[in-house]
């Protein structure tokens, strides 16, 4: 499958359009990318390994010496702590696992991308 089939998990609609990679700022514009073309990303749309790529970027971050403020740890920081004290989750098994848990009805990526728009919105983080 090539890396643009196949992309319309639902979590592509809406949201911050995508910049070029040598355009990238932050970890946003790489949410961006995912949310535009999720199956290039993410298999079948998996928010876990969402969630491992992330750990990836933060590894990047600290290996790099980059100097942004990383907020997707798995269970903890920024969007962990909004999530837990906006919705009452643990986050004991990570953000992933607690969007997984708490809206089994509604698709792992839609869900991740709808609460990172709240969240960019609470932390001032505007979009695209």
């Amino acid at each position: 499958m090539s890396a643009g089939e196949g992309d319309a998990v639902g979590a592509s609609g809406g949201g911050p359009k995508a910049r070029a990679v040598e355009e990238w700022r932050d970890v946003y514009d790489l949410l961006d990318a995912v949310r535009q073309r999720p199956n290039a990303w993410v298999r079948n749309g998996s928010l876990q390994e969402l969630a491992v790529m992330m750990s990836g970027y933060h590894l990047a971050l600290q290996v790099h010496d980059g100097a942004e403020a990383f907020e997707f740890h798995r269970g903890s920081g920024g969007f962990a702590s909004w999530l837990s004290g906006t919705r009452g989750w643990s986050m004991a098994t990570g953000w992933d696992a607690a969007i997984m848990e708490n809206l089994p009805g509604e698709p792992p990526l839609d869900a991740f991308f709808r609460l990172v728009d709240e969240y960019r919105e609470f932390a001032g983080q505007p979009g695209s």
